[in-house]
């Protein structure tokens, strides 16, 4: 499954020079920071969600390119800070931030970003896409501290699981559908529509994110990373929830004093996949999906509506 980025192609190449004059800095260091990071960018998926969900409900105009550079900033300074948190040396292949300039400059340039977002906003009256925007970054803090919280009881259910991945990682997508709308028809229901779709899409590229960890196909073997970290996520949940109590305080166990032994973590792997973890995953992520392209689906047939529908499919069916 492919990217649709030959839609929004002429789109994504302006964006890059305008998100790159957005986080100018006159300061060296800072902005010799800046050009490392953007260097080392990802795929622009959140980008992408803006351009497509404008062109599905309008024209793009300055206002929606605004909105995919605030959306990316935020993204980024999320990433910078994260790192931090995670005292992890290494993003997408490369040194991190954090590895590469220590701990005070990644909170500084963290928080560099985030004000380099607000202004971006602020100095162009997008104070409606502001709106989104700053309610996504309160709901991935708060999930964030929610997910830490409760990973040190190991006490997590399937409605806090779905709480956490919907404010750490749904609340940016959705947020970039919403903006992505309002920027080009100023309609509160037509983005609300865009925001519940850009949810929906985000929980399903959450959950496959988690199923990572458990699976091999995709990326030659599970990677046990979640286990490391005490990280109970969906597989896990649905297995501590339908296994005995003498095998639940086994696998208990196991997360909380021998997580880092690569035998036992193949163990809980196996255990997840025998107890049905795996599939029971799959088809809450599918439905996520299916909910999404249902709300897509009652836009009118289109070459944008169908790559949209190519995106969300990427997020599902991807490799890595």
């Amino acid at each position: 499954m492919k990217l649709p980025v030959k839609l929004i192609e002429p789109e994504l190449t302006l964006f890059e020079k305008k998100f790159k004059e957005a986080v100018k800095s006159n300061a060296f260091m800072l902005d010799r920071i800046m050009q490392y990071v953007i260097n080392r960018k990802g795929k622009q998926i959140r980008p992408m969600f803006v351009f497509l969900a404008a062109k599905l409900c309008g024209e793009v105009n300055e206002s929606t390119y605004r909105a995919a550079s605030l959306v990316e900033v935020l993204h980024t300074a999320t990433l910078v800070h994260d790192d931090v948190v995670d005292d992890s040396l290494e993003r997408r292949g490369f040194f991190s931030v954090y590895a590469l300039w220590k701990n005070k400059v990644s909170v500084l340039v963290g928080d560099y970003l985030l004000a380099k977002g607000l202004l971006l906003s602020l100095d162009n009256n997008d104070f409606e896409i502001l709106k989104y925007l700053s309610e996504a970054v309160r709901k991935m803090s708060e999930g964030e501290l929610l997910q830490m919280e409760k990973s040190r009881s190991l006490n997590l259910d399937e409605n806090i699981y779905l709480e956490i991945i919907q404010s750490k990682t749904a609340s940016l997508l959705s947020s970039a559908c919403a903006a992505g709308a309002w920027s080009v028809s100023g309609d509160k229901e037509l983005s609300e529509r865009m925001r519940q779709f850009g949810e929906k899409v985000g929980i399903a590229f959450q959950i496959k994110d988690d199923l990572f960890d458990y699976t091999s196909q995709d990326i030659g073997k599970p990677t046990g990373n979640d286990i490391k970290e005490k990280k109970l996520t969906l597989p896990l949940i649905y297995t501590l929830n339908n296994v005995d109590k003498k095998k639940r305080r086994e696998l208990i166990y196991i997360i909380k004093n021998e997580n880092t032994r690569k035998d036992k973590i193949a163990y809980i792997v196996e255990e997840v996949v025998k107890a049905g973890g795996i599939d029971y995953t799959i088809e809450r992520m599918n439905r996520y999906k299916q909910e999404a392209l249902s709300i897509l689906h009652g836009f009118p047939p289109s070459e944008i509506r169908d790559g949209f529908e190519d995106l969300v499919n990427f997020v599902t069916d991807r490799k890595y």
